[in-house]
């Protein structure tokens, strides 16, 4: 017998101003049988630090990721279908970025976890031809923190300025401080 996705619902209040971004969510999210808290709060941050000012031009989903090799962590496509932003979370291989970066105006990778910094080194040299892909790293101390604001119902408050994001939940806030490990080119 397979098992089943749990499901998260998360009420999330998004104060980004840096892209002057305010907007409340009310997210359901399917966590993977193999999928970690830690994993699953990379995505909702994800989702957080991409999410449009408006949905003029497609809307930010959470899409299959780990269930289909198709389809990455969320996903935008923009009104008339084309595919403008495909986000990962993770440690993929370097064909996998590829084929995505063929498929998406832009590609965002979050690599998090102790070994990041070795898939890393393993990595950027096949991954730095790609040009609309954009790889952040965010240290372990801090993906492992926000794992431990997973909850079956959340609420979260996550604010952005000036490049730092803080996450809490009323009664912890975390500060986290991603790093740049390869931009996209224009």
């Amino acid at each position: 017998m397979a098992l089943k996705s749990t499901v998260y619902r998360a009420s999330l209040e998004i104060a980004d101003m840096d892209r002057a971004v305010y907007a409340s969510h009310a997210l359901t999210l399917a966590r993977h049988p193999s999928e970690t808290d830690e994993r699953l709060m990379v995505r909702l941050l994800a989702f957080a630090l991409h999410a449009p000012a408006s949905d003029d031009g497609g809307a930010l989903a959470f899409a299959r990721g780990l269930s289909d090799a198709d389809e990455p962590d969320l996903w935008q496509h923009s009104l008339d279908g084309r595919l403008r932003l495909w986000i990962e979370a993770g440690q993929p291989e370097e064909r996998r970025l590829a084929r995505a970066c063929g498929r998406a105006d832009r590609v965002v990778l979050y690599v998090y976890s102790q070994a990041a910094s070795i898939w890393w080194a393993g990595v950027a040299g096949k991954v730095a031809r790609l040009a609309n892909l954009q790889v952040w790293q965010l240290p372990a101390a801090q993906s492992q923190a926000l794992a431990a604001l997973a909850e079956r119902n959340m609420q979260l408050q996550v604010t952005v300025q000036d490049g730092q994001v803080w996450v809490g939940n009323g009664a912890h806030s975390i500060e986290v401080d991603p790093v740049a490990l390869k931009a996209a080119r224009p």
